[in-house]
């Protein structure tokens, strides 16, 4: 783990360097580029502005850097819909709610493409998985074998008691280490990959600690601020910085790992076990689609769900508990209503939790302040279009800050405070009706698992307070923990949260 880590700052830093010298060289160039008669867009001007310097936008992705602090800080300045020229790259950054509804719904087929990025291009099969297929028929016929065959709400339900059996195996682990301190972030991220893994692979797989480091560093090369992505004419510097390689490393080694997984599902016929590798191997050898799906299509597929579903059930629950226990009262709250719904029972089900409704407004608190992806995955314009007087040429890349819209002022009031109640008397939703609140982002390519996401943590969430007590170490003041986020595509927390836990209940069925 060590040497992988190591090997992670060495490319990071490498490509600092890289970025420094490629700042120098192309800064005339990046500046006649912005000034392109194309892009009709008030330079400094109204509500869109166009930064000529994208140096800070570099350095936002240094190690410890963070993009959507940055664009968030330059669109208080330049305004909501922001136009960057990232060296080669024309983007257009979205900041409001006004804005993304703009781009997410109003001309969503316009906007419903995705640019490839560098290194998503070598981890994800040439762009075949859902989340980076370009806009077309293949995407639609992938996306709805996805939603048939894993995640349809009937589906979602069907792997209850998957969800019971994992979360049960992770509270016996807490009870376990009663009155020690345990790695709390690491024990949610594994639940959420065995919980995927058991719904994809029909099995928790004997590689899944490798995986779960590949998937980390996946998360960093794909996050499509690199030199690659910013200067993708430059093919030397997708040498040069080391992305390309690395990103053919990774992808090498999650071949194995899936060529593997397939050719176990292929011997072992119809005794090989539930679970969407299964369903594509079975509609693999029907046929009778537009497009075949061969085994690179599954093998980008089950990356995508496996990625997605370990990424986003993690991390929710991982900033959920920061946030109660820098909270102890929203603790305490969530804790009580819990606790006398189910008073009489040693345990419960996903059918009971409905009534739940403070743990639910604790849940969107903290997409509010911790979305996923902080960064909405970026979407490609297919045609020219006007945007409030504003014309957007083809090809240019959108970004949804989703993270700035979640603490702008103009909607939510004490910002940076973690306070559910906000949410008591408030319609707002998270499943892409409401633009002030966009952790799946919204429209066509809204993230298409939001209720296995969704399942994958208030379940849990609600065992995890009805039988654990949790404390933080001795010495540490809930003001002390470190609320800084990690570098990569999603917005996992940077420190693991260390807990004492004690037992609430004296057994479990």
């Amino acid at each position: 783990m060590d040497s992988m880590d190591n090997e992670i700052e060495k490319l990071k830093t490498n490509e600092v360097k890289l970025k420094s010298i490629a700042t120098n060289q192309l800064t005339r160039q990046c500046a006649e580029l912005c000034r392109s008669e194309d892009i009709k867009i008030p330079e400094l001007e109204g509500d869109v502005g166009t930064l000529h310097k994208t140096h800070n936008v570099y350095q936002s992705t240094s190690p410890g850097g963070h993009p959507h602090h940055v664009l968030r800080d330059l669109a208080k300045k330049y305004g909501p819909l922001m136009h960057l020229q990232l060296g080669e790259v024309s983007a257009v950054v979205v900041s409001s709610p006004e804005m993304a509804k703009q781009v997410l719904k109003t001309h969503d087929l316009t906007f419903a493409s995705r640019p490839m990025l560098s290194a998503a291009e070598i981890l994800f099969y040439n762009g075949t998985d859902i989340v980076f297929s370009p806009y077309g028929d293949y995407w639609r016929q992938i996306r709805k074998i996805c939603i048939l065959e894993l995640l349809s709400a009937k589906n979602v339900k069907s792997f209850s008691y998957i969800r019971h059996d994992e979360v049960l195996r992770m509270i016996e682990f807490f009870r376990s280490s009663s009155g020690e301190s345990v790695n709390v972030t690491k024990k949610m991220y594994q639940f959420a990959s065995s919980m995927t893994c058991r719904s994809a692979f029909g099995k928790v797989l004997k590689e899944q600690d490798e995986l779960i480091q590949l998937l980390n560093e996946a998360s960093i090369l794909a996050e499509g601020f690199n030199v690659a992505d910013i200067f993708p004419s430059l093919k030397f510097l997708h040498v040069l910085s080391g992305i390309k390689g690395k990103s053919m490393k990774v992808h090498h080694d999650l071949d194995a790992i899936f060529e593997n997984v397939i050719n176990e599902h292929k011997n072992n016929g119809e005794s090989g076990g539930e679970g969407l590798i299964a369903a594509l191997l079975r509609l693999q050898k029907e046929g009778g689609f537009q497009f075949p799906i061969t085994n690179d299509n599954i093998k980008a597929i089950i990356f995508d769900m496996f990625a997605a579903g370990t990424e986003t059930s993690s991390t929710t629950l991982d900033w959920a508990m920061v946030e109660m226990m820098r909270n102890p009262n929203v603790l305490l709250k969530a804790q009580a209503e819990v606790r006398n719904a189910f008073r009489e029972k040693e345990t419960f089900n996903e059918n009971d939790i409905e009534e739940l409704k403070y743990l639910k407004l604790v849940i969107k608190e903290t997409f509010r302040l911790h979305p996923p992806l902080p960064l909405l995955l970026p979407r490609e314009c297919r045609e020219e279009i006007d945007i409030n007087g504003y014309t957007i040429p083809l090809k240019t890349k959108v970004i949804v800050n989703a993270w700035a819209i979640g603490r702008d002022p103009k909607y939510w009031d004490d910002v940076e405070s973690f306070k559910p109640e906000r949410f008591e008397f408030n319609s707002v939703d998270f499943i892409g009706n409401s633009f002030e609140l966009l952790p799946f982002g919204s429209g066509r390519r809204i993230c298409p698992g939001i209720s296995f996401g969704i399942a994958n943590v208030f379940f849990p969430l609600a065992q995890l307070l009805y039988h654990l007590d949790w404390k933080l170490p001795t010495g540490i003041n809930p003001s002390d923990l470190d609320m800084t986020d990690s570098a990569g595509a999603a917005c996992a927390r940077k420190s693991n949260l260390y807990l004492i836990v004690t037992p609430h209940q004296p057994c479990l069925e």
